[in-house]
């Protein structure tokens, strides 16, 4: 925070007038006054998988215990991470409602100024191990000269400097470009130049990166695992996530069949338009006026 910046929670002020809190992120705070709760819930891989502290874990486990017990109705963003708070927080379906992330999208007018694609591979979200960079890095490996991967995303994550010390041991570390955090602006000129999006997951709760690249028109490949084969649908190519053959041959194939290339793009950036924020607004509100004029 800025210096001499002062922190006080908004709830203090007018959240005792409110007649609904909503917490956006899997935890509530405790409150005064009589508030009907909402929570949403984006992901539990902190529960199922080793992605992060012992110490993290466990405070992660408590707030998300006491935010589904607390809530009378739990939004999820996908219908995965809905299954995973029904059996691992024991909550009854019947409480959950699913909403959709929405991405923003360009306009095709927009897309058409850009310059043209260029050979390189994207891949947007944190370096850490649960994003498997590191096996994306030996997929990499495996394909053409002349291609490059370009990883755009905090190089702060869980196992990131493992991750970074693979890269630079790499044959083709040359051809590997971290650029850490991009601003929104430079990540729109990113999915704008790229020619194929890398987005091989080992759990996600949505997937926010590879609706982006499709509504930008770039062919996605993704993992076939967690939420993403739902939000893909098939306008992605799907591989499993714990092969590199698997993606090293999907990525070449996009690499040596441009019409591939052009088939996906059209097909995902086609899906990607149900994606919007407008609806996932609409959604929600819904979800508000149940829970009050029920």
């Amino acid at each position: 925070m800025p210096r001499q910046a002062i922190r006080r929670p908004l709830f203090e002020t007018w959240a005792p007038r409110a007649q609904i809190f909503h917490g956006l992120n899997q935890r509530l705070p405790h409150l005064a006054g009589k508030h009907r709760l909402i929570t949403t819930f984006h992901d539990l891989f902190v529960i199922t998988s080793e992605y992060s502290t012992a110490e993290f874990r466990a405070r992660f486990i408590a707030q998300a215990k006491d935010a589904a017990e607390r809530s009378e109705l739990i939004i999820a963003v996908s219908a995965f991470t809905a299954q995973q708070v029904c059996s691992l927080l024991g909550v009854d379906r019947r409480r959950i409602r699913v909403v959709h992330h929405g991405v923003f999208h360009p306009s095709t007018e927009h897309i058409k100024t850009l310059t043209k694609r260029q050979p390189f591979i994207l891949s947007v979200g944190a370096i850490q191990k649960r994003k498997n960079t590191g096996r994306l890095i030996q997929a990499f490996e495996g394909l053409p000269s002349g291609w490059r991967l370009v990883l755009a995303g905090a190089a702060t994550g869980f196992g990131s400097e493992e991750i970074l010390a693979q890269i630079a041991r790499s044959p083709r570390h040359q051809d590997i470009q971290v650029l850490g955090y991009v601003s929104p602006e430079r990540l729109e000129a990113l999915y704008g130049r790229a020619s194929i999006f890398a987005f091989p997951s080992l759990d996600e709760g949505f997937g926010i990166p590879a609706i982006e690249a499709m509504a930008w028109g770039v062919p996605v490949v993704t993992s076939d695992r967690s939420a993403l084969p739902e939000v893909t649908a098939d306008a992605a190519l799907h591989v499993n996530p714990t092969s590199v053959e698997e993606l090293t041959f999907t990525l070449r194939t996009l690499i040596d069949q441009p019409s591939l290339r052009e088939k996906m793009a059209q097909k995902g950036f086609a899906h990607a338009a149900q994606f919007t924020w407008d609806r996932a607004v609409d959604q929600t509100w819904t979800v508000y006026h149940e829970l009050l004029d029920g």
